[in-house]
């Protein structure tokens, strides 16, 4: 998928909603237990049940992989059952070099067909290279994410050292934007920023004027949608704002597609102000 067709079904639907498939088996409504497949079953309700709202899904792979060759199934049903015009990310956080990266990207892009995964950059760009080789596929890359010990490393002080005589200082997280963007198909780079870390975007926001920004955090972690749209957004949106248990797991009973629905409904209503607020 492009960059426009992306902002396109942004406007059609006006809503930047990315609804995260993070399917955990327990906590699935005792009714689909009994379903051959529980997971997928599980899915397809909230894919149906959200499809008017969101503009992308996120399934988050630990929850597949977890399961084994069930897992894979799952994933695999659920692919197949979204809608084309939705954008896909493989919530996968892969970090490696050389074939075993390739193989990962033919993993996702080629058996799965997602438009997306998630990378980890700090093996450098021998990590990303081999995702921005397919066209209109894209890589995202961790950048200031919305865990406690994101300063462990992320937002560690680092030093620019390209020119001798305006030494500059950085986080690292600001580091991996910069050295990003001057790759090859950086165009279609975006980068992961904690909804937690909203006064955060928009430093990050005119590092990165053009790219989009997944925020995950708006939701069960407590994140502010209004902060992350007024520091985020640019001219074509630039924001896909992932909310996961809060929509997902909004009901808990036989009704919990009805749940997921209001949940997502509510968000989309609030992005469309913002849509409207921040572009129109």
């Amino acid at each position: 998928m492009t960059h426009e067709e992306l902002f396109s079904h942004i406007q059609a639907k006006s809503s930047y909603l990315c609804v995260g498939l993070d399917t955990d088996i327990n906590r699935l409504p005792g009714h689909l237990l009994k379903e051959k497949d529980p997971v997928f079953a599980f899915n397809k309700q909230i894919i149906d049940a959200t499809i008017d709202y969101a503009v992308a899904y996120k399934p988050n792979l630990a929850f597949y992989e977890s399961r084994g060759a069930a897992g894979w199934e799952s994933l695999a049903r659920t692919m197949e059952y979204l809608p084309q015009e939705v954008f896909t990310i493989a919530d996968a956080k892969r970090g490696d070099i050389g074939n075993t990266s390739r193989q990962y990207a033919i993993t996702f892009f080629e058996q799965f067909n997602f438009d997306a995964v998630t990378l980890s950059p700090y093996m450098g760009h021998d990590t990303v290279a081999p995702f921005l080789a397919y066209p209109d596929k894209w890589a995202v890359l961790l950048a200031l994410t919305s865990n406690p010990s994101n300063s462990d490393f992320e937002q560690l002080p680092v030093y620019d050292n390209s020119d001798f005589f305006n030494i500059v200082p950085y986080r690292l997280y600001e580091m991996v934007i910069r050295k990003s963007l001057n790759w090859p198909g950086s165009e279609r780079l975006m980068y992961v920023v904690g909804a937690t870390e909203a006064k955060a975007l928009k430093r990050i926001r005119n590092l990165a004027p053009d790219n989009f920004l997944l925020v995950p955090g708006v939701g069960a972690q407590g994140g502010s949608l209004e902060e992350v749209s007024a520091n985020g957004m640019n001219k074509q949106c630039g924001l896909l704002v992932n909310a996961s248990r809060s929509i997902i797991y909004a009901g808990e009973g036989e009704d919990f597609a009805d749940a997921a629905t209001r949940e997502a409904a509510r968000l989309r209503d609030l992005m469309a102000g913002y849509l409207d607020k921040y572009i129109a």
